[in-house]
This record gives C-alpha cells, structure tokens and sequence, in this order.
C-alpha cells in the first residue's frame, strides 16, 4: 500500500514538472520565452532584432488544369541569433509569418564578423552562421532557378532556389575566398589568391 502511494505521488510530481516546464521547442529571450506559432512581430518584440535574415518564396497552386485554380504564395523567413560566445546560435524559421521551427548552430560570437579566418568556411555551413564568424561578404552575386514540384494530382508548388556567389577577401596579400551558397546553406568553398 506504501509504495502505491509513493508511486502516486512521484506521478503526480512529474506530471506537475512537465507541465510547468516551458516547451522543449522554446527559445529563451532573456526571461521570455517564444514557441512554435508565434507572431514573427510577438519574436522581434520578446527577442529584438535578427542579426541576419534570409526571405524565399513558393507558389502553391491547387487545382491545376480545374476549370478553378488556387495560386497562393508562401512566404518564408529564417533569422538568425546571436546570444553572445557562451550560448549557442539560434535559427528561426517562420511561415507565412508563424515561427514553425527553431534550431542552433555552432556557439556565438562576441561581436558579428570578429571571429573570421580563411579557415573558417566549411561546406553544409549555414549562411546565418558564416555571417556571425565573419560578416557580410564583400561581394553578393545573386541567382535564382526554379523547381517545379507536382505532389499529387491537380496540385503544383514552384519554389525559387537561390544560388549566391560570396565573396571574402583576407588580409594585403588579397587572400580570397569564393563561397558558393544555396538556399542559405554553404556548398563550396573555394581559395583564390590575387
């Protein structure tokens, strides 16, 4: 009977703590806290500005070939933040405004660009990240192809895919390296030497 009761009672204290404990999927502000369906304005509020953020678009169409046919763009963001060196960097990812999901990265960095070096650049390296270690790049060479996806029958999603050419420059030597990004992630590097 004892230990039915003390069973009980570590139940009820852990639901307790799981209902109390924010989100597995929350991102801590300071002392606030944003989750999975926020606002991207209730983020900025609780959050602050973005150090870096990246915009796409997709086209969903349902009804294709329907004598009615729905077009509706898709718009979706991913920002980037930096909590200082101790703690790790944050990616959010909104939908049509909605924070859907959030990832970190490596650790931050005291100030933006102050933690770049020609040895710093890694292929499947996220854009955001890049930015924090090194800054902007001094060169930005955009372009975009499009991919048409049809999933079922009568429905079409066409979605821009941004390939960009970045440019960073080392040092009076010219040290120069040429980072090929794709839909903000890092494909190739490459040295190039003036």
């Amino acid at each position: 009977m004892r230990s039915s009761s003390t069973a009980r009672r570590l139940a009820l204290l852990a639901l307790g703590l799981a209902i109390a404990s924010p989100s597995a999927q929350a991102l801590r502000c300071g002392n606030r806290l944003v989750s999975d369906g926020e606002h991207d304005s209730d983020v900025r509020a609780r959050c602050g500005e973005p150090y870096w953020a990246e915009r796409s678009t997709r086209i969903e169409i349902i009804g294709r070939d329907a004598p009615v046919e729905l077009q509706r763009e898709v718009e979706f963001e991913a920002w980037y933040y930096n909590f200082g060196p101790r703690q790790l960097l944050r990616r959010l990812d909104f939908r049509d405004g909605r924070l859907v999901h959030e990832s970190t990265l490596g650790y931050g960095v005291d100030e933006i660009g102050s933690d770049c070096s020609p040895n710093r650049f890694a292929e499947g390296m996220d854009a955001g990240e890049l930015v924090a270690r090194c800054g902007e790049p001094v060169s930005r060479q955009r372009l975009t192809d499009t991919i048409v996806r049809r999933p079922a029958p009568g429905i079409e999603q066409w979605q821009g895919v941004r390939r960009e050419q970045w440019i960073y420059e080392f040092g009076a030597g010219r040290l120069t390296r040429s980072v090929q990004v794709v839909d903000g992630r890092v494909i190739e590097v490459s040295l190039e030497a003036d």
